[in-house]
This record gives C-alpha cells, sequence and structure tokens, in this order.
C-alpha cells in the first residue's frame, strides 16, 4: 500500500522572478545545451539583448552595435537612445517591465513581453548594464539576477546608448562555448533586416545595402539561380525571390519584425497563397500550386505591430492582424503581391517567361511521376501501418504534448545490432529511427524518379515528410549513424548524395548532421573515458596509465544500449554537415561522386596527412 502524502500550506511554493527563470530556464530560452548547436539557449541569451539594440535602430536611433567575446563573457553596446535612467533597474530586473508595452516608443519590435533581458539576468553569474543619455550615465551590476552594485546619475562623456556585459551562468549552462559561426549567422540577418545597420564583431564588419536581396546571395550559390533575383519592398513588406536550377523542393526564409520565423506561421501561408494566385492571373492558366511554387526560394520579412508568436523563443508566428489600420495579414500579402509582383512581371517579360518556363517543366515532371507517386504513397502508407522501418518517437504519435519538430530527432542507421541498440537507448519522446537495409543507392545523376521507384528513398522521404517543401519537415535533426568503418562511411556518402540531389535544402537549412560515436573506451578501476580518435585514445592513456583496459569499438552494435544512452544523449556529438556557398551542388558531387578518381586519392591522403601530425603533436 503506498504511504499517504500529505499535501498542506507548507507545499505551496511562490517564487520569485529570477529563481522562477533559473528553476525553469527552458520556458524562456528553450534548451540549454554547450554552444554547439545555433538554438542552445547561450545563443538566446546574446540573441535577446541583441534584439533590443536592434530595435533601437529600427526606431531611427543609433546605426551601429558593437559586440565582443571573450571566452565566456558578452558584450554588447549600441547608440540608441539609452533605457531611462530612473528606471534602469527595473528593466533589467522586474517582470513585465519595459518600453515596448508602449506602441509609441517601439512601434514594430520582437521583444514585447517584458521577459527577455531579465532572463539574461537571472542565468548570468555577472551581469551588467549602464544607459548613457545626454551625458549623465547609470550603472548597475548583478549577479544571478540579485542587485549588488549601481552608480547613480554620474557624468559621462560617452555617446547615448546602453552598454550590457553579461557572464551566462556555468552552474546551469556547464560547460559552454559560443562559436564564431552561429554567432556571425545571427548578425548576417540581422544586418540583411535592417539595411544600413552596422554591427561590428570583433574584427569582423556585418552591414548590407540591399536587404532581402543579400540574404538570398549570402545563402545560396548565384549561379543556380534561374533568373535575377525579385526584390519587391514595402512599408511594412519586403520580399525576395528567384527558383533554383537543381534543387526539387520550396526553400523559405521568414521572419516577422527581425525575428526569424523558422516554422514559418501566417505571413508564410499567406505569402505562399498570394504568390500561387498572383502567378494565375499573370498568366491566365489555372497552374498547379505545387507546380508554380517547385524549386522556389524565397525570403519574405513583415512587420506587425504587437506580434504573437507561439512560444518564447518566436519561431512561428500566430498573429492574424498585422495591427493598426491595415487589414489582415493575409490580405495585406495577398494584395502586395497582386499589385507589385504583378506589376514587375509586366514590366520584365524574361523572367516572366523563364517562371512560366519552370512552371510548365514542373508540370511535365509531375505527370511523368503521377502514376509512380500513387503506388509509393500506398507501399509508404502500408509501410507505416506495420511499423517496419520507422520506430516514431511520441511527441509525433500524438502521445504526449503538442507536435513540435523543433524538439524532435531522426537516425538513420544500417543493420538490426545498429538500430536495435539505438532504439533501446533513446529517448522515446523525441527521438525516432529509420532503419536502413544495407547500403543505399547511389543517386548521383539521377533523376527524382528514383525517389518514388525505390523503396528504401521512398519510405524515408514519407518518414520525414519533405516530398512538396521543407515547411512539414517532422524533424528538426536528421542524423545519419553508421558504423566508423569503410562500410559506414560510404553508406554516409551515399545518403548525403541523396539529400544534396533531391533535398538540398535540408542541408542548406542545417538540419543534416552525422552522428559521432567512439572508436575507442579506455578505463581503469576508477574511470572510463571513450574517445573518438587516436588522438583522443592517446590523451586518454597519459591520463589513466598504461595499463588501462582499451576497447577498440568495430561497430555500433557492439556497444552496449546502456553505453549507446550516453552518446545520444546530453552528451551527444554531431557534425553538421554544411555547404560552402561558393560550392554549386554539382561540383560538390562531381568532385565525391564522380569519376575524377586521382583527385579523390589525393585529397585522402592529404587529410590523412593531417591527422598523422595531430597524433604525432600529442607525443
Amino acid at each position: 500500500m503506498l504511504e499517504e502524502v500529505k499535501y498542506t500550506e507548507e507545499n505551496i511554493k511562490s517564487l520569485d522572478w529570477k529563481d522562477h527563470i533559473r528553476t525553469r530556464p527552458g520556458m524562456y530560452i528553450g534548451k540549454l545545451g554547450d554552444g554547439t548547436y545555433s538554438d542552445d539557449g547561450i545563443y538566446i541569451l546574446l540573441k535577446e539583448i541583441i534584439d533590443n539594440s536592434v530595435d533601437e535602430f529600427v526606431m531611427g536611433s543609433g546605426k551601429k552595435i558593437e559586440i565582443k567575446t571573450d571566452q565566456s563573457q558578452i558584450f554588447v553596446r549600441d547608440y540608441g537612445r539609452g533605457i531611462p535612467l530612473g528606471k534602469l533597474v527595473d528593466v533589467v530586473s522586474k517582470m513585465n517591465t519595459g518600453g515596448k508595452y508602449d506602441s509609441r516608443a517601439f512601434k514594430k519590435s520582437v521583444g514585447l513581453n517584458g521577459v527577455g533581458t531579465k532572463a539574461v539576468n537571472a542565468l548570468s553569474s555577472s551581469f551588467t548594464v549602464e544607459s548613457i543619455r545626454d551625458g549623465i550615465s547609470k550603472l548597475a551590476c548583478f549577479k544571478r539576477g540579485v542587485l549588488v552594485n549601481q552608480i547613480e546619475d554620474k557624468s559621462s562623456i560617452k555617446k547615448n546608448g546602453t552598454e550590457i556585459t553579461f557572464i551566462p551562468d556555468k552552474s546551469i549552462f556547464k560547460i559552454y562555448k559560443y562559436r564564431d559561426e552561429h554567432i556571425e549567422r545571427m548578425l548576417k540577418h540581422y544586418v540583411f533586416l535592417n539595411p544600413g545597420l552596422k554591427i561590428l564583431y570583433n574584427n569582423k564588419t556585418f552591414f548590407s545595402e540591399n536587404g532581402l536581396r543579400d540574404l538570398l546571395e549570402d545563402q545560396s550559390n548565384i549561379n543556380d539561380f534561374l533568373y535575377p533575383i525579385i526584390h519587391l519592398k514595402g512599408d511594412d513588406i519586403e520580399l525576395a525571390l528567384t527558383h533554383s536550377r537543381t534543387q526539387y523542393s520550396e526553400e523559405y526564409h521568414s521572419f516577422v519584425n527581425g525575428q526569424n520565423t523558422s516554422q514559418g506561421g501566417t505571413h508564410l501561408s499567406a505569402f505562399r497563397e498570394g504568390y500561387v494566385k498572383t502567378i494565375r492571373e499573370f498568366f491566365g492558366k489555372n497552374y498547379e500550386s505545387s507546380d508554380i511554387r517547385k524549386s522556389i526560394v524565397c525570403s519574405v520579412s513583415i512587420k506587425v505591430m504587437e506580434p504573437v508568436f507561439e512560444s518564447q523563443t518566436k519561431t512561428k508566428l500566430g498573429s492574424t492582424e498585422m495591427g493598426g489600420d491595415l487589414p489582415s495579414v493575409r490580405s495585406y500579402i495577398i494584395d502586395f503581391l497582386g499589385t507589385q509582383l504583378d506589376n514587375f512581371l509586366h514590366k520584365n517579360s524574361e523572367i516572366a517567361e523563364s517562371i512560366q518556363r519552370k512552371i510548365i517543366q514542373a508540370e511535365k515532371e509531375r505527370k511523368e511521376l503521377s502514376g509512380i507517386r500513387k503506388i509509393a504513397r500506398e507501399r509508404a502508407k502500408k509501410a507505416s501501418l506495420h511499423n517496419k522501418k520507422l520506430r516514431d518517437c511520441r511527441i509525433h504519435l500524438g502521445d504526449i504534448g503538442k507536435d513540435n519538430r523543433l524538439d524532435s530527432t531522426i537516425f538513420i542507421t544500417e543493420g538490426d545490432s545498429a538500430s536495435g541498440s539505438i532504439t533501446k537507448s533513446r529517448d522515446v519522446n523525441t527521438q525516432a529511427v529509420f532503419s536502413l537495409r544495407g547500403k543505399p543507392l547511389n543517386t548521383y545523376g539521377m533523376s527524382k524518379k528514383i525517389v518514388y521507384e525505390n523503396e528504401e528513398f521512398n519510405l524515408l522521404q514519407a518518414a520525414l515528410n519533405i516530398e512538396n517543401s521543407l515547411e512539414s519537415l517532422r524533424y528538426n535533426k536528421i542524423v545519419i549513424a553508421t558504423d566508423a568503418d569503410v562500410d559506414g562511411m560510404h553508406i554516409r556518402l551515399l545518403l548525403i548524395t541523396f539529400f544534396l540531389q533531391f533535398f538540398p535544402e535540408l542541408v542548406k537549412e542545417g538540419h543534416l548532421y552525422i552522428l559521432q560515436t567512439p572508436l575507442f573506451r579506455v578505463r581503469n578501476n576508477k574511470v572510463t573515458e571513450y574517445c573518438y580518435s587516436e588522438f583522443e585514445k592517446k590523451k586518454s592513456i597519459d591520463s589513466l596509465g598504461l595499463n588501462s583496459e582499451i576497447t577498440r569499438f568495430k561497430g555500433l552494435g557492439e556497444i552496449s544500449p546502456d553505453e549507446f544512452k550516453f552518446f545520444i544523449g546530453e552528451s551527444m556529438r554531431l557534425d553538421p554537415i554544411r555547404m560552402d556557398k561558393e560550392t554549386t551542388i554539382e561540383e560538390l558531387l562531381e568532385f565525391y561522386m564522380g569519376k575524377n578518381t586521382p583527385d579523390r586519392q589525393n585529397f585522402i591522403i592529404d587529410n590523412l596527412k593531417i591527422e598523422a601530425d595531430l597524433i604525432d603533436a600529442v607525443d
């Protein structure tokens, strides 16, 4: 019989603002992480501070932002109006306090809920803020949200603005490191969305004159564009679009008030609808919407009064209204496209003809594939019912909470032993497993017809839900998990080829990863260490002693489920698959999968020499 648990007044607890944030940080900044991924909490802290500085620029104050990193410390300086001195402490330490509740001061801001800066303060071991207004400054210092010092109304020769320095609390974030690649991508988005804003980050300068046009050119290789970018701007909307020569699916970059809405929302749905409507009316033909949007590459940004997002991390817009006297988000965007895009196409007949040829080509390919697609969908449906290849996670099966792609991962693995180990070790709530049967087909140079005719790829496409667009992608992280031997490397290469050939936007958007699993286990009577390279093995032997027991893992199936939990849990190592925008997909696939065997041999030899030099450096 269970012991009765008493429930009295003593069980009722009240947390003040900082304790609530520190107890439940995930509610405010998403996952914690160690800085490996762009959505880790330390980048959300930085973003919350930068958002406020960018809002100053949007309101016409301050054209420059300075950002510096020194190990774990972050410094952000803007040249805006400066926080009103009398409310400086309240703004960074009192919940639901800020100027953004007054739309006269901040008309189209991202940070409307008065939480962001407070979350940074509460989650930092040290947080210092200084505001300068008209020759007078005030400074306040906090530790974990507690005010420890303040200097009132001191004369200053500094220019107006706000300076914030903070150090994320290692008692919460544990071991972490800011990575330039993630910060620089974030800063690029800021300047693309705010032409004329200059951001200085350490020794680099970020600046854009052409807004979203620059964004598309930065994200992709311009040689892959079917025609010059169409760039349209209105009072509260900007968009840039073209079509890709090589990719099959739609690719979107969407923003609201400068916030990257990676999950889209009402504005992106309105664009997709409005674009189809405008194209149909321009050509006077009722083309299929999928044919019209096939291979489109687009970035759309709107500004909304008091936007409503579906989470604190603001990745999906829920607002249906623009605010003020403007119509709904849907009507506003559809009307803009119906006028501006239509005018552009009438003035640029060559681009209009390119678009129509692309639609006709897509229509032809769709009809050729229609019969195959129907059979493939039926196969995928039957396979799903029998659950032969996909072991889904509960977040998608509907067993827990709301379907949330950002929290889910799928491992693509090969063989019964490897898939069995991962299946037994995974977090069943958020991690799914897709099991391959042997080596997948080499798809280099093939048409998309093979995706439907090949059972493995047909079922994988169905599991990911990516036939037409990334918008409905079911998993945020797609992880290739293979043995660290020659066969495993070959499978990795074949899968990467498949994604680059037919779904390159998955790679461009940072969804594809390689799971790193240990090659060695080194242990003595007290300590066990897992090593991912010869370099790490040598370091472990030096640390634990020459008499340590050394185990060489030949494959994933040899790692016990209990150990595997460590490798796919909080300590999981993932290598993201990235593309250099200067290299086209054709060039990339030709190098790795073409007939240039001598070039590849030289590449392998050169990189093996680098690895050997690293190992020798340890001795």
